[in-house]
């Protein structure tokens, strides 16, 4: 059931595809550090012949579309989250608010990771790992408890205030939250949970519960 469900997502992204106009890709720039992001994969083509595919993503632009380049030559535009059909298999990439949550190549049960430009965001965040390794899986695992810590104390508040609306009153009893937290320490909360995302979008890390407050919950 579930295969067949994610074969009907697949398809139904595919057909959001457009043919590219083939111009070459924009190198990626410095001060493109948090507005846009590259990543790229090798593999054989029908005729053995080794290429290189990237995809391009800028997270501003309001269409909300990644660009697919075969040796650096624009060959498919599609909305986001998208899939598409390379060699033996896709590559398929979706977004949360804060950046990517997924970039993979997809071949039958097996999938991996596009390695990202090392000029992006990404790219430095990976060249970090490497050269910290330690340090970062410390910052990983702060990053996954601050926004815990965030979703223990902020969904209580958030049900209060629901429940407080008109239309919504009239139909649930109202809910006190148990914890109330002065408007500073929220706001604090805020800025942290939004640090701790932008780590876990930066390594492609997403968990359903754990990023529940990044994604945007449209269908994938």
């Amino acid at each position: 059931m579930l295969k067949q469900y994610k074969k009907w997502q697949r398809n139904k992204r595919v057909k959001k595809i457009k043919e590219g106009d083939g111009h070459r890709i924009k190198p990626f720039r410095f001060w493109q550090l948090f507005t846009r992001t590259i990543f790229h994969i090798h593999l054989n083509d029908q005729e053995g012949v080794r290429r290189k595919y990237s995809v391009s993503v800028e997270f501003f632009d309001e269409k909300e579309q990644a660009k697919l380049y075969i040796d650096d030559r624009h060959t498919a535009t599609s909305d986001v989250p998208a899939s598409f059909p390379v060699p033996d298999g896709y590559i398929e990439l979706d977004m949360t608010m804060y950046g990517l949550k997924r970039m993979h190549y997809v071949s039958g049960e097996a999938e991996q990771m596009l390695e990202p430009d090392r000029r992006s965001a990404e790219g430095l965040r990976k060249r970090f790992h490497w050269k910290f390794p330690m340090i970062s899986k410390w910052i990983g695992w702060i990053a996954v408890f601050t926004l815990l810590v965030s979703l223990v104390l902020g969904i209580p508040q958030i049900i209060e205030v629901i429940t407080y609306m008109d239309f919504i009153r009239e139909h649930v009893a109202t809910f006190t939250s148990p914890i109330q937290l002065p408007q500073s320490l929220n706001i604090t909360l805020l800025i942290l949970s939004a640090i701790a995302a932008l780590e876990r979008a930066l390594t492609l890390k997403n968990h359903w519960l754990i990023d529940m407050e990044t994604n945007s919950f449209e269908d994938f």
